[in-house]
């Protein structure tokens, strides 16, 4: 029973911090994580304690909504926009002290979007992206010393996002050159790589016993952008006159936030149910807000399941979207006050996201204090 309260607690951290920091698929919504936190385990660290850990993210997006109705003759009438993204975080990361932690993400991307609008309305083509993504660094605090305090505990983090990811990636567009031929262009937002800014990301983590062997846990994030646009041209004012003000791709804040409940089925075994809410906002916390972008917010059921032995563990959530929003935007509202008309864009979004992760510490067995301590403390 000692081990499994002690396990409890590791895998609060590890469910509820996991998945923290990674956004629901979607057209709206990019790929994006923390540097602190999706590594699969808690962060609560024995001094010099390293741990390396890799997420894999999968989700087809395909469902159009506008504003929160969906558009199904969309997808009966063959005209949906299709996404498929496929990515790995590989993170690394380090306790300075049991409060103190460090860290660094390195994603990779693969994605495919299947569209008509894209490549002259009237085939079906394929454009792709892949490579390095936007690297992340940060550290982060826990407020309370996991030692003496092991029923609850807050932890802050932040980090500085980097623009290494390819904010300009191309690809062959079919029926769209003179006379209808092939033409090299940037391909969507939604499947770019990297967004071109230099970022900076706010967090949060929090656990709390509430009965033996059920926790509640909650997290959050805020990735702020200040640059407004990155001089990616989208041509979708080739596609009509009235676009031209999402002629250029702009760099995009974005948000989530989480919560729910874990319990131990036994010494390394955990089960969690939460809700999530995230999205990419209308308008931006710093920097200004023209250029294109698709706002977007989900709200997900989130079960997951978890197992962690000795200094490995694993663990996958399968979040299934309940609620879809796309917002208008910006440029929607200054093309309607231009023209009049009502102006509202759509985006795809994606049923369900799989996510797995694996993540291995290392430290020798029985000398994390941390979890020694833990121990002593549930006699």
């Amino acid at each position: 029973m000692k081990l499994a309260r002690t396990i409890t607690i590791l895998t609060i951290l590890l469910v509820g911090n996991f998945n923290l920091c990674n956004a629901q698929g979607c057209v709206a919504i990019r790929h994006f994580s923390c540097a602190i936190g999706n590594t699969l385990e808690s962060n609560a660290y024995s001094a010099g304690e390293l741990r390396a850990g890799m997420n894999y993210r999968f989700f087809e997006s395909f469902r159009h909504f506008r504003g929160t109705e969906e558009e199904p003759d969309r997808v009966s009438n063959n005209t949906e926009v299709v996404n498929y993204s496929n990515s790995w975080d590989f993170s690394l990361s380090y306790g300075i002290t049991n409060r103190w932690y460090v860290g660094i993400t390195i994603p990779t991307v693969i994605n495919e979007r299947s569209s008509l609008y894209e490549h002259g309305r009237n085939e079906r083509n394929k454009t792709y992206s892949r490579g390095l993504g936007d690297i992340r660094v940060g550290g982060g605090y826990w407020l309370f010393d996991p030692v003496e305090t092991t029923n609850m505990n807050v932890a802050i983090g932040f980090a500085v996002k980097l623009p290494t990811g390819d904010y300009n990636a191309t690809d062959i567009f079919y029926n769209v050159g003179p006379e209808g031929s092939p033409q090299v262009r940037p391909v969507d937002q939604s499947i770019q790589p990297g967004d071109g800014g230099f970022g900076f990301v706010l967090d949060f983590q929090y656990y709390q016993r509430i009965v033996t062997d059920l926790y509640g846990y909650a997290g959050g994030f805020y990735l702020f952008n200040p640059r407004g646009i990155n001089g990616t041209r989208t041509f979708r004012e080739t596609l009509s006159p009235i676009l031209q003000n999402e002629a250029i791709m702009a760099v995009p804040d974005q948000f989530s936030i989480r919560g729910g409940l874990s319990y131990s089925i036994s010494s390394e075994f955990s089960a969690s149910l939460g809700g999530r809410y995230e999205g990419v906002p209308v308008e931006d916390v710093f920097g200004p807000d023209y250029g294109f972008r698709r706002p977007g917010n989900v709200i997900s059921v989130e079960p997951g399941i978890s197992w962690n032995h000795k200094n490995l563990a694993m663990n996958l959530t399968v979040p299934v979207a309940v609620r879809r929003e796309r917002p208008q935007s910006v440029t929607d509202l200054e093309t309607q006050m231009i023209t009049g008309n009502p102006r509202a864009g759509d985006a795809a979004f994606a049923d369900y996201l799989i996510n797995f992760g694996i993540s291995y510490s290392f430290r020798k067995k029985n000398t994390d204090a941390i979890e020694s301590d833990q121990k002593v403390k549930f006699e």
